[in-house]
């Protein structure tokens, strides 16, 4: 599964945690006074940090880099629940069911990570509660989230759940450029598949569709947006039916 590499130079390990979004309200002092499983360590690339079957009653924090959190169907499909970026924590459902988690978390890039056990987490928690008050308003979020992702599953063609989830994604890390927007991160059709329930190719269909109505384009495996107004309407509306 995971192999650990190297630890972080104290100064830039507080202040990564610092920018974690459950954390924002404490002192470098009080970050500093955590107890955390480990150090923080670099995880390569492609590692698996937890799958269904691991029980560690564990929180991940994920300081810098980017994590998939995905499930399998029956058949071995993968589902993409979330893509999370550093300054968050997930792992949150084995402090709340137990030590069952039901996913996966795979590491996108090589990224820094702390670990708290689910008893230092209740500690701190008990001592700053303001840190169990957003961890509750994160699980919520998410929760909501995915059930936006179901419901568009559920209704909505695959161009516009791709135009869906390239919203979310433009609001999540999008940068703005003289054209428009990029998304910075070079996902696959696949990856984008599983995060829409789609496979490769209905994707790589949805794409033409996209572009042919003036919304994206595709350089280098970066997704430009040329047309943001479009774009929305194509993930509410559909694309207009050509005759």
């Amino acid at each position: 599964m995971v192999h650990l590499k190297h630890d972080l130079a104290a100064g830039e390990d507080s202040r990564l945690l610092s920018l974690v979004d459950i954390f924002e309200s404490l002192s470098s002092e009080e970050i500093e006074d955590i107890s955390w499983r480990s150090s923080s360590v670099r995880v390569q690339g492609g590692e698996i940090l937890f799958d269904p079957a691991d029980p560690s009653e564990t929180l991940f924090v994920l300081k810098s880099g980017r994590v998939r959190i995905y499930r399998r169907g029956p058949e071995g499909r993968e589902f993409t629940l979330a893509v999370l970026e550093g300054g968050t924590v997930f792992g949150e459902s084995a402090l709340t069911s137990r030590g069952t988690r039901g996913a996966y978390a795979q590491c996108m890039e090589d990224s820094e990570i702390a670990i708290l056990r689910r008893d230092d987490v209740e500690r701190l928690i008990l001592r700053k509660p303001e840190v169990g008050l957003n961890l509750i308003r994160l699980i919520g979020e998410r929760l909501s989230a995915y059930e936006s992702r179901l419901e568009d599953l559920s209704l909505k063609e695959v161009p516009m759940r791709l135009a869906s989830l390239i919203l979310l994604l433009i609001e999540s890390e999008g940068l703005r450029t003289r054209a428009g927007y990029k998304i910075p991160t070079r996902y696959t059709h696949h990856h984008l598949g599983t995060m829409i329930g789609a496979n490769r190719e209905a994707v790589t269909r949805a794409f033409t569709q996209l572009r042919d109505a003036g919304t994206v384009e595709t350089e280098n495996r970066l997704i430009h947006i040329r047309d943001l107004e479009a774009l929305e309407r194509a993930a509410e509306e559909g694309l207009p039916v050509r005759v």
